[in-house]
């Protein structure tokens, strides 16, 4: 009977059949699983969330017709648990945007898409029509108050609307099991560079005034959201925030905009560190060339910042009278205990020198700073203070960054169009359970900080090309070295008006930030099972089990050891 029923369906399907208008596929997937447009088969799973106190919990709903759906909405009953609530939800659209520059080093896991779309940004929205043949994500995340009762949760999601005129309801109960452990502030060190000469995406205009009311605003916005997100470092740079004067060959400083700008980010909780901007770059641009530091240059009644070399005339003048009024600054307002500096961004080998001659003048005159890079080379041991290498070069050289760590600095890692291949990275084309172990690869390798370059680095520029439109096209490209910006390197968040949309891959770093603050505990606690545990899910740098099943076992065996 069941055989010819199949035989049936095949038949009616070929012969151009189409079932009922009315019949719609509504399924829960899980969040960690990415769906296509053009995904039809889903296995049912129960909609389910093991969580601890403090974080979110995340669930992925797919709505799928035989005809186009208009005005899909989506309503969420909170979850209850004898009298108690979870209410803080928010529910979005997944959107699909394209990769137009595949991957040149894929991983053997690397995901395709028959469309040529792949699921990325949530779209808050109230409604939104579906069109034909296309499969619709709805993501809904709902934040665990940290003195919320232990226990399991019951809720359920309703979707409606119109599909060939005839309107629509299905739904679909959930549940979420909140666990003992409380997850407070973030012990991993994690910044992504944000970028407000961006914040104009964020209005219909072409620009936005610096430091004007609009400008303070969305830099609040951009704020909240980076906090929302755990990120616990802001990259703020002083020399592009300070309004200089100079006269009878002294500097004189203003740093209001600087310490409004800090103290904003403090307010929205994201500092615990102050992550102070690059002071150089490659005087000429090449990729080996020599280091030079941004000095001003008046011009009319302003001044621009203009690269030199260290020996050049005005460049060591200037900066032994910024750096000391920089400093007392920061001691005034009280964050010398949280500021570390940026000297010239990703030193090699044959560059390592300009960059030490130009790290020991700084040191000379602020002995005290502490000084971060992203950097390719080990030539930099007594000069910098938290070093950040490439993953795959933290790997090469592990022995290296270990022994600094035992001299009492720090090592981070950092990702960005590399490293390609099987390693764990924040690509859209990888799988997104890639995005959360990165922080697992923290915890294995006692690595204490993450840094990425690109939270929202929309739109072309600084030599780097990508779509105007950051939901049109994903990738890039760097135009002196034709290398490829894989799709997502350039932005993990989107632009909405006045707000910042998040994607499902910045939903998933969060909870793998999470995720390092439940393991540092496990391992604590019970640190032979932790070790098995972590052991088989990070093999190595570049071979994990991004089993999601498995996954998510794991994660609930941790959340119930420190239920204990």
């Amino acid at each position: 009977m069941k055989r010819i029923s199949f035989i049936v369906l095949l038949f009616l399907s070929l012969t151009g059949y189409s079932r009922p208008a009315s019949e719609i596929i509504f399924e829960y997937v899980d969040p960690l699983i990415k769906v296509f447009p053009e995904s039809s088969f889903f296995r049912p799973s129960p909609a389910h969330a093991d969580v601890a106190r403090g974080e979110h919990a995340s669930f992925q709903f797919v709505i799928r017709g035989n005809s186009g759906i208009e005005e899909l909405r989506v309503q969420v009953s909170a979850p209850t648990n004898k009298g108690s609530e979870l209410s803080d939800i928010k529910t979005g659209f997944v959107d699909f945007v394209r990769v137009g520059r595949t991957n040149p080093e894929p991983s053997r896991d690397i995901l395709s898409s028959a469309s040529g779309y792949f699921p990325d940004p949530i779209i808050f929205e109230e409604s939104r029509d579906v069109p034909f043949g296309t499969t619709q994500p709805i993501w809904i995340t709902i934040a665990i108050p940290e003195g919320a009762a232990t226990g399991n949760y019951e809720g359920q999601v309703k979707v409606s609307g119109l599909a060939n005129g005839e309107s629509f309801e299905k739904v679909m109960p959930f549940t979420v099991e909140v666990f003992k452990p409380i997850i407070e502030q973030s012990s991993l060190w994690v910044t992504n560079w944000f970028f407000l000469d961006r914040l104009h995406y964020l209005t219909e205009s072409d620009q936005v005034e610096k430091y004007s009311q609009e400008y303070w605003d969305l830099t609040r916005v951009m704020a909240k959201t980076l906090a929302d997100y755990r990120q616990n470092v802001a990259m703020i740079s002083p020399l592009d925030h300070v309004e200089f004067s100079f006269q009878d060959g002294k500097w004189a400083f203003d740093f209001s905009n600087f310490n409004r700008m800090v103290k904003l980010f403090q307010e929205e909780g994201v500092i615990g560190r102050i992550e102070g901007g690059h002071f150089g770059s490659r005087i000429d641009g090449a990729w080996d060339g020599d280091f030079g530091l941004k000095v001003p240059e008046q011009s009319e009644d302003s001044f621009t910042l203009e690269l030199q070399g260290l020996d050049q005339q005005g460049t060591k003048a200037f900066y032994s009278q910024f750096l000391p009024a920089l400093w007392e600054n920061i001691t005034k307002m009280g964050w010398k205990e949280h500021y570390v500096q940026h000297i010239a961004d990703e030193p090699i080998d044959s560059n390592a020198d300009s960059y030490i001659e130009i790290a020991k003048f700084i040191k000379g005159i602020l002995p005290e700073i502490i000084i971060i890079e992203a950097c390719h080379t080990s030539r930099l041991a007594g000069v910098i203070d938290i070093w950040v290498p490439q993953m795959n070069f933290l790997n090469e050289d592990m022995n290296f960054y270990k022994e600094r760590q035992e001299q009492g600095e720090e090592a981070w890692f950092y990702t960005c169009l590399s490293p390609k291949g099987e390693y764990a990275n924040r690509f859209i084309e990888q799988p997104l359970i890639k995005t959360r172990l990165l922080h697992w690869v923290n915890h294995k390798y006692e690595i204490p900080g993450y840094l990425h370059w690109g939270f929202n680095f929309w739109g072309s520029g600084e030599g780097i090309v990508t779509a105007e439109n950051p939901f049109e096209d994903t990738s890039g490209m760097i135009v002196s070295s034709g290398n490829v910006l894989p799709g997502g390197d350039c932005w993990i968040s989107y632009p909405g008006k006045g707000e910042i949309y998040p994607s499902i891959r910045l939903e998933a770093m969060r909870d793998g930030i999470v995720d390092y603050e439940l393991l540092q505990r496990y391992a604590k606690r019970f640190p032979e099972e932790a070790k098995e545990l972590v052991g088989t899910t990070v093999y190595g740098f570049e071979h994990y089990d991004t089993n999601v099943l498995e996954f998510r076992n794991k994660r609930k065996i941790i959340l119930q050891a420190l239920s204990q």
